[in-house]
């Protein structure tokens, strides 16, 4: 996947969750959207150096946006927005193995879900066979290359984790695929020390047939990619 044109900057702070101050090349003061409801914990350090793109949409408040920021443990993408494109796009070239290669006409973005409110992120659709697909981006660093999910309480993560759930009663195939873009991870678990409830019902789905994967990411900023698959367990003891 293509990226934006990407300046460099130094981060001041993030607030007010889509908001963030940042010093550009020149040492002016910018005010840029920031596309990350999580908490962006260890990705929001002021001082940080961080990479934002230029939107030429006259419509917007903040023409800016953040997409990169560097923190102690490696290159984030903080834009979660791209998640959902990194996964389509490695659906089409087969790079998530256990999925195979799909087809734009067999990629449905924003599925209803099956007697439910709200949207899965994809349906794949071949013949008599339909998988749901759910997308997180995960960005929090925890220790030793491990990351984990939610950076914070998250009600609508939980019930798209309850809806997968609910499709193994329907004979259906639900998918939860963790997209890493913070680069310094090479594991993952559920943050049950953010979010006990949403570990307690992954872990629940997951011995229902809901399948978990993580996929890492790689990039040189000019385009970046889903690339390989990464451990995902429920807690700290990886084998």
């Amino acid at each position: 996947m293509k990226l934006p044109e990407l300046q460099s900057g130094t981060l001041v702070r993030r607030y007010k969750r889509f908001l963030a101050d940042i010093i550009d090349a020149q040492g002016k003061t910018l005010t840029i959207h920031c596309p990350n409801t999580g908490a962006m914990t260890g990705c929001a350090e002021p001082g940080s150096k961080v990479y934002y793109s230029r939107s030429d949409n006259e419509k917007r408040k903040y023409p800016h946006t953040l997409e990169f920021v560097e923190s102690a443990h490696g290159l984030v993408g903080v834009n979660t927005g791209r998640a959902n494109r990194l996964v389509e796009d490695a659906l089409g070239r087969g790079i998530i193995t256990e999925l195979g290669c799909w087809s734009a006409e067999q990629i449905q973005a924003e599925a209803a879900i099956p007697s439910g409110a709200g949207r899965f992120d994809f349906l794949l659709s071949q013949g008599q066979e339909n998988i749901f697909v759910e997308v997180k981006s995960v960005t929090l660093h925890v220790e030793d290359g491990l990351g984990a999910f939610p950076d914070a309480i998250s009600t609508r993560a939980l019930k798209h984790v309850e809806a997968l759930q609910m499709l193994m009663d329907q004979s259906a195939r639900g998918l939860l695929l963790f997209c890493v873009q913070h680069l310094g991870i090479q594991r993952v678990m559920p943050a049950s020390h953010v979010d006990r409830e949403y570990a307690d019902a992954l872990r629940a789905a997951a011995d229902r047939g809901v399948e978990i994967f993580a996929y890492g990411c790689q990039t040189d900023l000019l385009n970046m990619s889903l690339s390989h698959r990464i451990p995902f367990d429920f807690d700290r003891s990886f084998h």
